[in-house]
């Protein structure tokens, strides 16, 4: 079992260290696609014709491999995170676009009409009424976003050892030890149900009034 975690010198980081690294890997371009996709989301909501457009570049976006996209970045960006998480940030945008244009078109008419009434102007509105009825759709997009994120972290082995945990992968192979594999798959994986056990979590916490039975 010590040969689990006994990590090769070559990676410069120890178990926890690879994990802390993955996490950041991954998590940052799912903050950064939420950010970006907040007001391409508004937009798509307020002008119903640019929804198809905006969604066919998004999809056209995650079809382009990994690989393809470090190699246009690596002129620019180097052997580095960044090569690898602008990527993830971009790949998030296909789910998360979609998930928060249908979570706010889902706010009934009745109230937006109330809280115009109330005197709130759009942008209050939107913050204040539409983002937070949306709040169960656009959580469930980001299960997805970042499940799919923690998964495609390792393929940043592929420009030098910048895949995190994924760069065990590796190793495995040139040390003739597999079970530094097996460390990668299941610390992923377990990265990967835990991170998506908080988000539920965090969906109850924000929205108490739903039924148990609908945030399962």
């Amino acid at each position: 079992m010590s040969g689990f975690f006994d990590i090769p010198s070559d990676l410069q980081n120890t178990y926890f260290g690879l994990i802390g690294l993955h996490l950041r890997e991954a998590l940052l371009p799912v903050l950064a696609g939420l950010l970006v996709s907040l007001p391409i989301a508004q937009l798509c909501v307020r002008f119903r014709w640019l929804y198809p457009p905006v969604l066919g570049v998004t999809t056209i976006l995650y079809a382009i491999p990994s690989l393809a996209f470090f190699v246009v970045l690596i002129d620019y960006t180097g052997q580095t995170e960044t090569t690898v998480m602008i990527p993830l940030a971009v790949y998030s945008l296909v789910v998360l676009v979609p998930a928060i244009v249908d979570g706010v078109r889902s706010v009934p008419a009745e109230t937006l009409a109330a809280a115009t009434a109330m005197g709130l102007g759009p942008v209050r509105r939107y913050f204040q009424v539409q983002l937070p009825i949306a709040v169960p759709a656009i959580i469930a997009g980001l299960r997805v976003a970042t499940v799919s994120s923690i998964s495609l972290v390792s393929v940043g082995m592929l420009i030098g050892n910048q895949g995190a945990l994924g760069n065990l992968l590796n190793d495995a192979n040139i040390y003739h030890r597999p079970e530094l594999a097996v460390n990668s798959v299941l610390t992923t994986a377990v990265l990967a149900i835990v991170a998506d056990a908080v988000l539920v979590l965090v969906r109850r916490v924000l929205t108490p009034w739903m039924p148990k039975e609908s945030t399962r």
